[in-house]
């Protein structure tokens, strides 16, 4: 299936709503805040650089911003990991979220690679 320009704008939009709830299933605690702290930070900024990287004026900064997704989405795919390790019993609800994530970073790859061509 071929992913297109709008088409992957709604994937990351979904993505990154999908992933907005997670926390609220995350215990109150000291750690949790940390990590959660982290996991928002780098799940929201991957919806803001892929809409900055719409509006962008050159390919350059085009490149730019999605490397900046790339980058943030393989870390929020490292705290969905944490999250799943620490908080086991949340592991079957974020395993559509990790692959999810990990399917986003090989059509941002592709996007990227596609670009500097």
């Amino acid at each position: 299936m071929v992913t297109t320009q709008y088409e992957i704008h709604d994937r990351i939009f979904n993505f990154v709503v999908r992933g907005l709830k997670v926390p609220r299933f995350i215990p109150k605690t000291i750690e949790a805040k940390i990590i959660t702290d982290q996991y928002v930070r780098a799940l929201t900024s991957i919806g803001a650089n892929d809409n900055e990287a719409d509006g962008v004026s050159s390919k350059k900064d085009f490149i730019h911003c999605y490397t900046v997704v790339r980058k943030e989405l393989k870390e929020t795919k490292y705290w969905l990991r944490i999250i799943a390790e620490v908080y086991i019993v949340l592991k079957p609800r974020l395993q559509p979220l990790l692959q999810e994530s990990e399917e986003l970073i090989k059509i941002v790859s592709t996007i990227i690679k596609n670009s500097i061509k």
